[in-house]
C-alpha cells in the first residue's frame, strides 16, 4: 500500500500499536468474526451519530463523524484497502455529475444526481494497482 494521508497514516499507527490486523493487499478474506467487528463498528459509530443529531449536539455530531471515518480507514486496513487512493478515484467520478449545463443535477430532498457525463469510479483498477 502507498504512503497515504495523515489521518491514515494515525490509524496505521494505531493499529500496529494495538496489536489490530493490517493487510498488506486487498483482500475480502477476513474471518467472519473480523468482518462482523469491523462492520459493528460502523453501525455503532452511524448510531452515536444518529442520536448526537437527533439531540442537536454539535459536539457528538463532531465526534461521531470523527469516529466514523477512523473506523473506515482501520476497516480498509483491515482488507488491505488503500482508502485514500479508492477516494481519489470517487471523488474523480463524484465530479462528472454535472448536468449538461454544467450545473448540479439534484433529487427534491438535495441529493446530487449523475448528469450525462458521468463516469462511475473504476475502484477495481485502484485496487489492482494497490
Amino acid at each position: 500500500m502507498r504512503p497515504g494521508s495523515r489521518i491514515a497514516g494515525q490509524v496505521r499507527d494505531f493499529h500496529l500499536a494495538y496489536e489490530l490486523p493490517v493487510a498488506s493487499a486487498p483482500s475480502a478474506g477476513l474471518s467472519d468474526g473480523q468482518a462482523e467487528l469491523r462492520q459493528s463498528l460502523i453501525e455503532e459509530e452511524v448510531s452515536e451519530l444518529r442520536a448526537a443529531a437527533t439531540d442537536a449536539d454539535i459536539v457528538g455530531i463532531a465526534d461521531a463523524l470523527a469516529d466514523i471515518v477512523y473506523v473506515a480507514y482501520g476497516t480498509a486496513l483491515v482488507y488491505g484497502i488503500d482508502l485514500d487512493g479508492v477516494l481519489d478515484e470517487v471523488h474523480a467520478s463524484n465530479m462528472t455529475k454535472l448536468g449538461a449545463d454544467g450545473r448540479p443535477v439534484r433529487r427534491a430532498d438535495g441529493k446530487i444526481l449523475k448528469g450525462p457525463d458521468y463516469r462511475p469510479p473504476d475502484i477495481a483498477a485502484v485496487l489492482r494497482r494497490q
